[in-house]
This record gives structure tokens, sequence and C-alpha cells, in this order.
């Protein structure tokens, strides 16, 4: 087992907020001397069905816990998800469904376990307590905050001034989300540095309900691959963690060489000072940086897929994009075509290359597309539907389709 000052090194690696270390080595050190694991608690309402590797910054915390022999909860929320985060929101979310709530859970049970393991892992759903909480304890719940003290929160200080609307039961979710905490008598909560308030509440309502306080650490929010904005697939800078094994190593090989170290820091498995090593050895020359940014694209394939799926990644990557060759295995889609001819855009959307027609007529613009080898520069292109054809989107999105 590692020592408390050794425990408390690794669960402070790419941290931003620690409340506090003084009582986290309390909380350590009772576990080492009496064997009993800490409880580590972490909240994920299921608002999406797939998680991407802003979601894992935390997962990656949970698994260091995990590896310190603690107790983990993944606890989804699937009670708060129909309220709404109003986080960092401009606005009131849109409610989600119960059906949304509990197909998108589903996918995240099944995600969560390529982190971590699912032996040593509770999964909870906080629907088990507070749907029972009755509207007295609702209501007794609701008188521990001031209006006040919500409107410290930047979002809500902003909706407020600038006459936007703030629902009643958005006030609610710090609450019950603290609330958690108290169910689950918490010894630590992460979560990413816009859930400070929340985080610090459950202590407030641990202290009410004469519990220790949790300890309260926070991730940073991890920069997509532009650099700057943080990963959102809205933003769609983001690498989801079921997406093929090709498009994570590429991904990958796409981030600049400073977000690279970053994504060593919050993301591998690594020590510190093997990435520190890394880091001294590409700035002075004696490893490529190219090197160093493919064993983190391997690592993170294999994590998500296997290790046969990141040596294929490897070799197409090299195929592709070093010798300007096409991938050894390329998908091949059956295509249902009424007319004589297909709209470009259209092909590419029913081939699965792109999302929309906006999005492969921007592509093309782009000079990003081509079929059978040559680029398509007119939005207008009608493709004959006879035999099959070469699709290829950037270098990394390859279909051949067959009519």
């Amino acid at each position: 087992m590692k020592s408390v000052e050794e425990q408390a090194a690794l669960i402070e690696r790419g941290s931003v907020d620690l409340i506090s270390r003084e009582e986290l080595v309390k909380k350590l050190t009772r576990s080492v001397e009496t064997g009993k694991p800490m409880i580590i608690k972490a909240g994920f309402d299921p608002t999406a069905p797939d998680l991407h590797l802003g979601h894992t910054v935390l997962l990656q915390k949970l698994r260091h816990f995990q590896q310190l022999g603690h107790q983990i909860v993944f606890l989804i929320g699937d009670f708060t998800g129909l309220i709404g985060d109003p986080t960092g929101k401009s606005d009131t979310r849109p409610p989600l469904t119960r059906e949304d709530v509990e197909r998108n859970a589903e996918t995240y049970k099944e995600q969560v376990f390529k982190i971590l393991d699912p032996e040593k892992t509770r999964v909870a759903f906080n629907s088990t307590w507070l749907g029972e909480l009755s509207s007295y304890e609702m209501i007794r719940l609701a008188s521990r905050l001031t209006v006040a003290r919500m409107l410290e929160r930047d979002d809500f200080k902003k909706r407020f001034e600038s006459n936007r609307p703030i629902s009643i039961h958005e006030f609610l979710y710090p609450l019950i989300q603290g609330y958690d905490s108290v169910a689950l008598e918490a010894d630590v909560e992460i979560g990413g540095t816009d859930q400070l308030f929340n985080l610090l509440m459950g202590r407030d309502l641990q202290k009410g309900r004469n519990q220790e306080p949790q300890v309260v650490l926070t991730m940073p929010l991890l920069e997509g691959l532009d650099g700057v904005n943080k990963m959102s697939k809205s933003l769609g800078n983001y690498i989801g963690i079921s997406e093929s094994a090709d498009d994570i190593f590429g991904k990958i090989m796409s981030i600049s060489d400073d977000l690279m170290f970053r994504y060593y820091e919050l993301l591998s498995d690594l020590s510190m000072d093997e990435i520190v090593r890394l880091q001294e050895e590409m700035k002075a020359g004696a490893i490529h940086p190219k090197a160093v940014k493919v064993r983190l694209a391997r690592e993170l394939v294999t994590r998500f897929h296997d290790g046969d799926a990141a040596d294929a990644a490897e070799r197409n990557f090299e195929q592709v994009f070093t010798k300007n060759e096409l991938p050894d295995e390329i998908p091949e889609k059956k295509i249902e075509v009424d007319d004589a001819a297909i709209w470009l855009p259209r092909l590419l959307v029913q081939a699965e290359l792109v999302k929309s027609t906006s999005d492969g007529r921007r592509m093309i613009t782009q000079n990003a597309v081509s079929v059978d080898g040559t680029k398509v520069t007119d939005i207008n292109t009608e493709i004959p539907v006879r035999g099959s054809a070469l699709l290829q989107v950037g270098k990394r999105r390859i279909c051949r389709v067959i009519f």
C-alpha cells in the first residue's frame, strides 16, 4: 500500500482546487490505520448518450482512487438530469424526458468501464433517495440556502442582471446534488472546476447532518482539439471514447505539442516523472515530437479498444498521412437510390462521412472531398448511381459506397 504522502501526491496530480489538503491527509491517515477505504463520489448527469475525453478527466481521477484501494461511487444523476445543471448556462436547460435519461444512463454504464474496474465500482442512481424525498423534506432542504447565496454564482448573477429568466427548480440543483453527498456519506467528491459551488454545497449539507464534510477536489476542463475552447461535442473539437480506433488515433496526432502534454498529465497512466522525462527529451531533441504523440495515441486507443486496434490505427495513419496511401481496410456501405444520380452532399450523409448536407457542402468548399481519388469542388456535383464510388472526406474519413 502506498504511504499517505504518496497517495496524496497521486490524488493532487492535475487538480485545481483541493479543499482541503489537511482534511484529505487526515482521511487518508485514518484509512491506512483502519484499513477502511474512503468513499469517493463523482456524479454524471446523463444528458447526452456519448462520453468524450473531457469526461474521462474525472474518470481517470476516479481510477487513481480505485488503484489506491478506495471505494468509487459512479453516480448517475437520473434525478438531477431531469432538472438540468444550470452551471455555465445563460438560459434554462430544456428538460429531458425520463426515457432520454434512462437511455443515456445505460450507455454511460457501458462506456465508463473502459476506464474503471467494474468489479471495484459501485454504480448508483440518485433517484434512489431523491425520488423518496417528501415535499416536506424538500422544503426543509430548500431552507438551507438563501437567494442571496445562490446569486453569488456567476452564471445566476449574470442572468439576473441581464433580466434573463431563472427558474426556481434551477436553484434546487446545487441543493440536491449536495444531498447526494449526504445520502452516500461521501469522504471526497470530485468534479470540474465549474462545479465548485455545487461541490461545496455538499460540504455544507453534510455539516448540517453532523457528518464529517467531504473533501472537494476539482479537475480542469480539458481543452478540445483546437487547444482553446473546452472539449465539446457542440463545438466539434472533441474525441469520443466510442469513436473508431483510426479516428481517436488521428485526432490525437492532430493536436499541438503543448496540448499533447496537457493530455498526458490528465489522461495518461504514465507517472509524472515519466511525462517530465519525455518532455525534457523532446526539448533536447533526443526524441521527435511525433514519436511522443504516437505513444499517447497508442495508449488511448488501447484503453478504448485494444492493442491490436492501436497497431492497426498506427499503420493506417502512416499509410494515409505519411505515405499518402489508402488504408488496408476500407469500410463499405450499400446505398439504395431510386434516381440515376445522387447529390454528393446527400451521398456523404448516407455514407455517414458527414453529419448533414450543410456539413458536406462545407467540406466540399474546403477542398476536403474526393470521389474515386479526384477532388470535388462543386457543391452541386451529382454522382451517377452505378457500380461503386470511393468517397473520402479529409484524410481519415473513407468509405466505398456500393449502389
